[in-house]
């Protein structure tokens, strides 16, 4: 048996703080990177063009990072249980590393291939990387069980010890001709363009694929808004957030180099203020992280709302009413204009994330699953955990709950766009209205008519009654 490691990348779509590569970098200098497009996923009825484009381009910079390392990252395109354990054996790896993951399929996936490489007498080793704490390692004081409420987690989290970031790839051996060879008799594929795959996204990406793009959107966070996060984070009109979401769920950065980041910003502060705006900016980490944990320890989540009421709640569920709000033609302008900024880029503002979820399950009476299914059919981010703890937690199902959370759009639109300027920019037939109809959502039958924008289909204040 050679000295040659396989790593499997999945969620880690980097060569710099990367747990499981670092590991098996130290190990052997022969690391031979491969990614596995499975169609058990890509198949999938949830999968959105911007996510896989997003994908694509940042496996185009990570096969880069490799060349310049002196290694390569082989392309697969089959179900891992096969792909992998074929490779690996073709390759006459000594073991497979990879970094785990928290999801139903991932870990039953993990399992097959684990199992099938333990067969052919091939080492399996592998790492938690996408969470700065793993599974496990934040549990109730009391009886030693995973939070189920956020705050408490929140305050057990902080106080842990962050791990540092960990070195850049560099150094490795390339494939001999021979190992070359093998590679390509086990499946190698050139990387595919997403139309190759079925998948058809010509808009612009929120964020550029890739590490770097990632690094660069990360230092310009922390230079020039981390400090005011708390502060402009709401506003959907600016670009007050860090924009990292999709980095974050495909690895295109480091959890322990995003931390450390937000660390230095942290000491940077000159005020209270200040240094509050950063620790909220971390709470958002750690809400990731809750989630994780709690798919982790109860995978149930990804089919079932965690309340039990609520498994057999009486939804509406109107097809109309359904296909209004995907459309964005609710005749509410803070509703519709986040919709059609999801439609248009493949992403929405937290905010109105929160909006159009409470809409959709408070006001339209629809199951918070349909919602939830068609942010994964457009969000370029679209991470199960956070998509689904994120519409649980709207819909008033989910963990850590409050016993009725009601959105008043008007409300909302009054704190959050007072004037209109995210409304304008989504609803360009509305650009002319007068600001008070927008924030009240009071658009006249005539001035809507005149713009083609239609009435409200329900009535806030008769609908939340029913809730």
């Amino acid at each position: 048996m050679s000295d040659l490691i396989l790593f499997w990348h999945r969620r880690d779509l980097r060569v710099s703080d990367n747990v499981g590569l670092a590991a098996a970098r130290r190990q052997t200098p022969k690391v031979v990177g491969v990614f596995c497009l499975d169609p058990q996923i890509l198949e999938k009825d949830d999968v959105a063009p911007a996510r896989v484009t997003y994908l694509i381009g940042c496996l185009e910079e990570l096969q880069r990072r490799y060349l310049e390392a002196g290694g390569n990252l082989l392309i697969l395109r089959d179900e891992p249980h096969r792909a992998i354990p074929r490779l690996a054996t073709d390759l006459n790896a000594q073991a497979v590393y990879w970094n785990s993951d928290v999801e139903p399929y991932a870990k039953a996936r993990d399992q097959a291939v684990e199992q099938a490489l333990k067969t052919q007498g091939i080492a399996v080793v592998t790492h938690w990387d996408q969470l700065l704490h793993g599974p496990g390692k934040i549990l109730t004081k009391s009886n030693n069980e995973p939070y189920t409420v956020f705050t408490p987690f929140w305050k057990n989290w902080i106080s842990q010890k962050k791990a540092q970031p960990l070195p850049t790839l560099v150094g490795l051996q390339n494939l001999s001709d021979e190992e070359k060879l093998a590679a390509s008799q086990a499946g190698e594929i050139v990387l595919p363009a997403p139309k190759n795959l079925g998948y058809f996204w010509e808009n612009k990406l929120p964020l550029t694929p890739g590490e770097t793009a990632a690094q660069e959107r990360l230092i310009q966070f922390s230079d020039a808004k981390i400090s005011t996060y708390g502060e402009q984070r709401d506003l959907p009109a600016i670009a007050g957030t860090s924009g990292l979401s999709a980095a974050h769920k495909f690895g295109a950065i480091g959890i322990r180099t995003v931390w450390q980041v937000s660390q230095e910003a942290y000491e940077r502060c000159r005020s209270d203020e200040e240094r509050k705006n950063v620790q909220t900016w971390q709470q958002e980490l750690c809400w990731r992280e809750f989630y994780q944990h709690a798919l982790y320890f109860f995978p149930w989540l990804a089919e079932n709302p965690y309340r039990e009421e609520f498994k057999n709640f009486p939804w509406d569920d109107s097809e109309e009413y359904f296909q209004a709000w995907c459309a964005g033609k609710t005749g509410y302008p803070i509703v519709d204009a986040a919709m059609r900024q999801l439609n248009e880029i493949g992403w929405m503002h937290n905010r109105c994330r929160m909006i159009v979820a409470s809409f959709l399950t408070k006001d339209l009476l629809i199951n918070w699953q349909w919602g939830e299914k068609y942010f994964m059919q457009k969000l370029c981010d679209g991470d199960l955990s956070a998509n689904n703890g994120g519409w649980q937690w709207s819909a008033s199902c989910g963990l850590d709950p409050k016993p009725l959370r009601i959105f008043n759009p008007a409300a909302q639109t009054q704190k959050f766009d007072p004037e209109a300027d995210y409304i304008r920019e989504w609803l360009p037939e509305l650009r002319s209205v007068d600001t008070e109809y927008l924030v009240t959502g009071k658009i006249p039958p005539l001035e809507g008519e005149r713009c083609h924008y239609p009435q409200p289909i329900v009535d806030h204040k008769i609908q939340q009654k029913s809730f």
